[in-house]
């Protein structure tokens, strides 16, 4: 017996309502087809999990060329389905244009307007959660082109079936979600706030390169005196990662710290390390409290010589992946560990990173380069410290806000799982 086509959760005023249709999106939408021609309107793409971007944003110059006036006319409360596949959409996006007015799509996106009864907010959620891939998978019989679209053809498209109530369930269901999308909005943009300000404080914070003494200072630390500069080689010595190490060596043995680890936080929390066999008899550097972990290769500039510190003694000998290097202190109490987390991401110090990172497809830097780069560094421990609470208290805020923004979302992602039913050969 076939089961009633009904979500699990059901406004109260829809509870009696015949239960919802299953129609092909060729039933219930028209297509865009309007050439741009001689008028002049701005070309855009579209970015999953951001929509519509104009082509000189993403692109740094309009790409559209000879093919301009074959592009789509798109108007407000259009939906275009972009074929290219991205991580978040596998089998390609689908927005709905808001707030533009009109812009030139290409050619190869699938543009389409819905008619009256659809409520475009209803199906902007469809579409979020990705109720076209879960049936596009079945048409993809191949990877992405050269163009890097994937070969689903019109009619697969508009074959899609969408499970839709009336209009006024349709409504219902669109404002709460909009309600919460406007509640994550919000979050997004405070958390967004928080981090331009911590970058901003950063900037004031530690000395502009070449310069001694920081635009903005603490009032107990203004008549201290200049921070002294030095060369990464007077700070300390550089040690390497693993070496002499094959895959049969990883999964199994002491700890190491991976490349990621050090890409995704300031500081290095042990319990993620991974596993690596290393024999009584062998030279490889262990790591200490205090240690600078930077990674020395990456694709692009601003991925070298990205910095997490070792903030606690480990418990066990642990190692160092082969591609990243660490920077031990001559001295352990002339640098605090906590200052070490914000002053290797200052601004002047990424500078400094990127304009001596060498290559073309992928971005290296050496340790003898390295070791040459110059940062400026108060010996006053006081000032350090005070620095690095400062910061910390804004980290603990952001971590705060990053929390309740993924909340929201987790929230939103289950309450759609229980506002729309799921087709029987989705399942």
């Amino acid at each position: 017996m076939k089961r009633p086509l009904v979500p699990r959760l059901r406004f109260p005023e829809f509870r009696e309502a015949e239960e919802w249709q299953s129609p092909s999106l060729g039933e219930i939408s028209e297509p865009v087809e309007e050439r741009v021609g001689d008028q002049q309107l701005t070309p855009v793409s579209i970015s999953a999990g951001i929509g519509f971007v104009p082509q000189y944003q993403k692109f740094g110059r309009d790409i559209s060329g000879n093919q301009y006036q074959l592009y789509t006319v798109v108007r407000d409360g259009n939906f275009v389905y972009n074929k290219g596949n991205s991580l978040k959409y596998p089998q390609g996006c689908v927005y709905d244009l808001q707030g533009w007015g009109e812009v030139a799509a290409p050619n190869v996106f699938i543009c389409f307007q819905l008619k009256d009864g659809f409520e475009n907010s209803f199906f902007r959620q469809c579409f979020e959660k990705n109720a076209h891939g879960i049936q596009l998978r079945k048409h993809i019989t191949s990877g992405a082109r050269s163009n890097g679209l994937l070969n689903i053809s019109k009619k697969d498209f508009y074959d899609i079936r969408i499970p839709t109530p009336e209009h006024a369930e349709q409504q219902k269901i669109a404002d709460c979600l909009s309600s919460l999308d406007e509640m994550i909005t919000l979050e997004a943009k405070k958390l967004e706030a928080l981090k331009t300000h911590k970058k901003g404080l950063m900037q004031q914070l530690f000395p502009r390169a070449g310069e001694t003494v920081p635009r903005l200072r603490f009032p107990e630390f203004r008549e201290a005196g200049e921070w002294e500069e030095k060369t990464i080689s007077e700070i300390g010595e550089l040690l390497g990662g693993l070496s002499a190490k094959s895959a049969e060596d990883f999964g199994q043995g002491s700890p190491f710290v991976t490349y990621r680890q050090i890409f995704n936080s300031t500081y290095i929390d042990m319990k993620e390390c991974r596993r690596v066999r290393v024999e009584k008899n062998e030279t490889q550097n262990k790591l200490q409290q205090g240690d600078i972990l930077f990674t020395a290769s990456s694709e692009t500039p601003d991925e070298v010589g990205v910095a997490s510190v070792i903030l606690a003694e480990p418990e066990v000998e642990t190692y160092l992946n082969s591609f990243c290097f660490a920077l031990r202190a001559y001295n352990y109490n002339s640098l605090n560990g906590q200052f070490s987390r914000y002053l290797f991401h200052s601004p002047s110090y990424r500078k400094s990173v990127t304009d001596i990172a060498q290559g073309s497809t992928r971005f290296n830097i050496s340790k003898s380069t390295f070791r040459q780069i110059r940062i400026a560094i108060t010996k006053d421990k006081k000032e350090q410290q005070k620095i690095a609470d400062s910061l910390s208290s804004l980290d603990d805020l952001i971590t705060l806000e990053t929390k309740k923004l993924e909340a929201l979302k987790t929230h939103k992602k289950g309450l759609m799982q229980q506002l729309f039913p799921v087709l029987e050969d989705e399942e």
